[in-house]
């Protein structure tokens, strides 16, 4: 679990820059990141907000957070719970919600959900392990868990826990490798040959085309009259 009111803020924050630093191979120093990136200025805020959140400070936590997210487009909630050397690249479209829990190292690309599907007061964000890798575009659902060293794919919707050191893809997101090892998905239901009446239309479109193609040869090497030629066209 993320322990990111057990660390200093300073900390947490150089940990972030060494994470961009080492993640993302178009910077060019910590001035760079300091400048430049918004994904580490959202963070950064954040790190700041969180403290005060956990102090009990009324109203204050929620009107900075809106600031930031107007800054950044980066909307993390302050209650959020976020660990050392995390890194949101590029930052644009990423929302944080309220539970949600980002453990160590995790790496959050742009467009990225980290959404609730309830509307109770509980846990209903998710929980990112260690070192996981979330891509862009992606939404991750509900008060599941995704392991240590997990890794979503790009325009994936995960709404179901996830195992360490697995890779999930898809609508709805399901594993296709575990610990390096690609995973057959086999079908539980049986898979009949269906007829495809689109490539069967086409196959015989692509046939009647060569035999016009064929006549037309013929007839400009003048075998055939026009009139036989017409009346083979009707």
């Amino acid at each position: 679990m993320p322990s990111e009111t057990k660390t200093s803020a300073f900390n947490l924050i150089s940990a972030d820059l060494a994470a961009a630093l080492e993640r993302d191979p178009a910077a060019r120093g910590r001035l760079d990141v300091v400048l430049s990136y918004p994904g580490f200025h959202a963070l950064v805020a954040h790190r700041l907000i969180h403290r005060l959140h956990e102090a009990g400070v009324p109203i204050l936590p929620r009107f900075l957070a809106n600031i930031a997210r107007f800054l950044t487009q980066v909307e993390i909630h302050p209650a959020a719970t976020i660990g050392k050397g995390v890194f949101i690249d590029h930052g644009s479209g990423v929302v944080i919600g309220e539970t949600a829990q980002v453990g160590d190292g995790c790496t959050i690309y742009q467009g990225v959900t980290l959404g609730g599907t309830s509307l109770s007061h509980g846990k209903r964000h998710p929980t990112l392990g260690r070192n996981v890798t979330i891509g862009v575009n992606s939404s991750v659902l509900g008060a599941i868990v995704l392991g240590d060293n997990a890794r979503v794919g790009g325009g994936s919707v995960v709404v179901k826990d996830v195992p360490s050191n697995a890779t999930v893809v898809g609508v709805p997101a399901r594993v296709v490798m575990q610990d390096g090892k690609p995973i057959r998905v086999v079908s539980e239901r049986p898979q009949v040959d269906m007829p495809d009446p689109t490539a069967d239309a086409i196959g015989r479109l692509q046939r009647k085309v060569a035999q016009l193609e064929e006549r037309l040869a013929e007839l400009e090497q003048g075998e055939t009259t026009a009139e036989d030629a017409w009346s083979w066209v009707i």
